[in-house]
């Protein structure tokens, strides 16, 4: 049977952090493991409808982190999923019979394989806000909608999958600062420099180093030491907006990405935090130690292959700012 092009899905006003979000869970690619097949059995068992899936949306595709009644079926075009709809609206939502929605009638899903009819789809709520995709129930045979006690029992089973998601996304982050390793920095900052070379926008890279962090340890030890990096991540939090990204680098060291930032407004943000580093308190606070943060500044350049290359250029600069007597933050530019 021929169909014409569903109805277009509707646009979350939050869709590019929705999907920066979505990136930053590390869960585009991940792989189903008997914590999330357990949820979709339990959906299962409790709707008693033959397809449940964890739907997670990206910008062109919904793709199921783990699924049953599908046949192998891993992801479908955005445009034809239910999903896409779900996540823009609050709560979840029920199709009693696709055929009878305007929405539905005509997407490929239900005038073909598999023939959809009844859905239900509960929204993943990340801790930032976004819905990230959804729990869903699916029956080839019309239903009622469900009750409120059914929705609040789907909506539940959903938050469970979300805190298994982030019980994944902490093993990624340093157990002290809360922020991202290294590891991770590197993954997001490839994307958003892939990104940001496609649209053709400005990414700028701060590197930082707490100057003389050892001594702290050697003096106070490395319980005053943690407490300086839990201060200082706490206070770098402070300078983001929700679309930047920061990281644990090393002992000392982190890293900023400021998305959509000019070098000049990169360079105040830097300047700010240097200063606001000196009046962090702690044991040091009354000895002659003072707290202090060298920074090296760099932004993407058409010249490069990679966000490796960002990345070196920036600590370059890091190390040009330690070298020239530390506590300032030093900026290089492709062909410095």
């Amino acid at each position: 049977m021929a169909c014409t092009l569903p109805t277009p899905y509707p646009i979350p006003a939050d869709e590019p952090l929705q999907l920066r979000d979505l990136e930053r869970y590390a869960a585009i690619g991940l792989t189903s493991d008997p914590h999330f097949e357990r949820l979709v059995d339990l959906a299962a068992s409790l709707f008693g409808t033959p397809i449940v899936a964890i739907s997670l949306v990206e910008a062109e595709r919904q793709w199921f982190l783990a699924s049953r009644g599908l046949g192998g079926l891993c992801e479908t075009p955005r445009s034809s999923a239910f999903c896409a709809h779900a996540i823009a609206g609050e709560g979840v939502m029920v199709v009693p019979d696709a055929c009878l929605d305007a929405r539905f009638s005509t997407n490929p899903l239900v005038v073909g394989e598999p023939g959809i009819r009844f859905y239900a789809g509960a929204p993943l709520h990340s801790s930032k806000g976004h819905n990230l995709g959804t729990l869903c129930v699916i029956d080839l045979q019309p239903r009622p909608p469900l009750t409120a006690t059914q929705q609040q029992q789907l909506q539940w089973l959903a938050d469970l999958v979300m805190r298994e998601l982030e019980l994944r996304r902490l093993t990624l982050h340093c157990p002290i600062t809360g922020l991202p390793i290294r590891r991770a920095f590197l993954a997001i900052g490839e994307r958003e420099w892939l990104r940001a070379r496609s649209d053709d926008l400005p990414l700028a890279l701060l590197c930082f180093d707490i100057d003389d962090f050892r001594r702290i340890n050697q003096r106070w030890g490395h319980r005053a030491g943690d407490r300086v990096l839990m201060d200082f991540a706490h206070l770098v939090r402070g300078f983001m907006r929700e679309q930047d990204y920061a990281g644990r680098l090393g002992d000392g060291e982190f890293g900023l990405l400021l998305i959509n930032t000019s070098v000049d407004q990169a360079m105040a943000v830097a300047e700010s935090l240097r200063n606001a580093t000196a009046h962090l308190p702690g044991v040091h606070t009354h000895s002659d130690v003072a707290l202090h943060i060298s920074g090296g500044l760099s932004s993407l350049a058409p010249a490069d292959r990679s966000f490796d290359d960002l990345l070196q250029r920036a600590d370059r600069a890091l190390q040009l700012a330690k070298g020239n007597g530390r506590n300032q933050i030093a900026c290089l530019l492709e062909g410095d």
